[in-house]
């Protein structure tokens, strides 16, 4: 659930210089998203709603299509017959990823054919051709934006990059003693969120909407994000993590690396974020986590 850690961000106030208000909606549900354009009128949409967990979808391989594929569509839909009604032409941003890319060969740009190798992927493909029909067959104003892994402290525990990051830190403190994982050997292209969003608002500024891949470039193993984050607390990741099966994907992706040079060129954009530093943020965030968690239970230990 993404709620949690948004509402601390909320203001309950009802003068117009709240800075977030939220509201519910389904992406199953085309009524609800229909209702919630016509309510908000927006200036710009951003849709990153999915059920995103890679390994989750091969479990949950339908709710995956019907949220990531089919809700995608019917969020366009929804953005059509507010078009047609207001006249106003929304930009609109589809949350793409480089999971799409699947077994072709990197680096991945985007001329790159599209192998998915995973439900979530798929769907996300399905996702992305459903944006470009819609742009192309009724004029609206709707980018892709392909983004490579993008991680950051707000990431989801169940997600790679944060169940070490958390591990590491619970280690360091007494609170953990192992950390299971699947696959170390495959490679990702690993940014930061930060830089990602930054993208994800230049594709809407442009005045024609388009695709782009948004990625750092460089590639790095789960081995060695795992590495990263133990030696930055001073710990032998050996002593501690063992892999299972049960973690490994039926298909997995071996190697993805992205290229960013349209949006390089055409956005001005580029990583500010290098991977030594995604991983130290990351792992400092986390560490800070478990020694607030181990004051907290020391402090209900001595009452």
């Amino acid at each position: 659930m993404t709620k949690p850690r948004l509402e601390h961000l909320q203001s309950f106030q009802s003068d117009a210089g709240s800075r977030l208000n939220l509201e519910y909606g389904d992406m199953a549900d085309g009524a609800s998203l229909r209702r919630l354009v016509f309510q908000v009128k927006p200036t710009e949409i951003y849709n990153l709603a999915a059920q995103s967990h890679v390994r989750i979808s091969f479990d949950q391989a339908e709710y995956t299509a019907d949220v990531d594929a089919l809700g995608s569509l019917r969020f366009l839909e929804a953005l059509r017959d507010y078009t047609d009604a207001s006249g106003e032409r929304v930009p609109y941003y589809q949350a793409a990823s480089s999971e799409m890319f699947g077994d072709s060969l990197p680096p991945q740009n985007e001329e790159t054919p599209f192998h998915p190798c995973s439900p979530y992927a798929v769907s996300k493909v399905a996702a992305y051709w459903y944006t470009v029909n819609y742009r192309e067959a009724y004029g609206l104003h709707c980018s892709n934006g392909i983004l490579f892994n993008h991680e950051s402290e707000r990431r989801g525990e169940n997600f790679v990059t944060r169940k070490i990051t958390r591990a590491a830190g619970r280690i360091k403190v007494g609170l953990q003693k192992k950390l299971v994982l699947g696959n170390l050997d495959a490679k990702r292209d690993w940014g930061h969120a930060e830089d990602y969003v930054e993208a994800m608002w230049r594709i809407l500024q442009q005045e024609n909407p388009d695709d782009y891949v948004i990625a750092t470039g460089e590639s790095h193993s789960v081995q060695e994000f795992l590495v990263a984050a133990f030696n930055h607390l001073q710990l032998d990741w050996e002593e501690y993590v063992e892999t299972d099966p049960y973690y490994v994907r039926p298909k997995d992706v071996d190697f993805l690396q992205g290229d960013y040079s349209k949006a390089r060129e055409k956005l001005d954009w580029r990583p500010t974020i290098r991977f030594d530093q995604l991983v130290t943020r990351m792992t400092e965030h986390d560490l800070d986590l478990a020694q607030r968690e181990a004051h907290a239970l020391a402090f209900v230990g001595e009452k």
